[in-house]
């Protein structure tokens, strides 16, 4: 399963209102592993910083007044993310300001949801800690993920922090089927995920249907690839692997 952690930040909040994106950072993970294939630029917006987004990133325009704009990369960048799941934090806005960008540089109207799916960590937060604050920044104190270094937002930490975020809330460990186990919930769909900007809004959401599983066991093949896989997850945390543990009863 490949899967691209993505974030950028921008000129302002509105891409309706001629805003653009100006850093963009993506990093690939392939069945839980981040590689170190990764997609990360800074971009000429070619028009005004908001005050209020400088706050933010810290980014100003004359240092970006040597950079690609936008159209420039976007073969690249769609080459990168195509047939990916895109995981983003508050992904309606991302997506957004990229159906945007990508639309001026005549690539269609809906790239992402064309050529992608998309995973919203913020409403998979919302779903498993109701009523808590689900910000990047609160994420991190509750997984105990270090953010120290995020003095200002940027494209390319938050998607490094994001990744350390969502694999923790998502169980760690890969299982025997390559998903976390939260996917065995609404029939493998974890909270949040679609296929485009739908992705905030509470799409996604388990279901409430139920139904009977068969009892399968396991041939001998399988119970000698099970033990190789045992190996391996040793080899990464001696000691804590769960099924070695229930296997000797602790």
């Amino acid at each position: 399963m490949r899967q691209v952690i993505l974030d950028t930040e921008t000129t302002g909040l509105e891409p309706l209102e001629s805003h653009k994106i100006i850093e963009i950072g993506c990093l690939e993970m392939v069945n839980r592993r981040l590689t170190r294939n990764e997609f990360h630029h800074y971009l000429n917006p070619g028009r005004e910083i908001d005050e209020a987004a400088i706050e933010i990133h810290g980014i100003t325009l004359d240092s970006l007044e040597d950079k690609p704009r936008f159209e420039e990369l976007a073969e690249e960048l769609l080459s990168f993310i195509r047939g990916a799941e895109l995981i983003i934090h508050n992904a309606p806005f991302d997506v957004a300001f990229l159906n945007h960008e990508f639309s001026l540089a005549g690539l269609g109207e809906n790239v992402i949801r064309e050529n992608c799916e998309v995973l919203d960590t913020l409403v998979l937060a919302r779903h498993k800690h109701p009523g808590q604050k689900n910000s990047l920044d609160a994420l991190c104190k509750r997984y105990e993920v270090d953010n120290s270094q995020r003095q200002y937002h940027g494209a390319l930490l938050d998607a490094e922090i994001l990744a350390d975020v969502y694999l923790a809330m998502t169980g760690g460990q890969i299982s025997l089927l390559g998903e976390s186990e939260d996917l065995t919930r609404a029939g493998g769909m974890l909270p949040g995920r679609s296929n485009g900007v739908d992705a905030g809004n509470g799409a996604g959401a388990p279901g409430s249907g139920q139904g009977s599983t068969p009892l399968v066991r396991a041939n001998e093949q399988e119970l000698a690839e099970h033990e190789r896989w045992l190996g391996l997850l040793d080899q990464e945390a001696p000691g804590k692997v769960v099924w070695r543990n229930i296997k000797s009863g602790e």
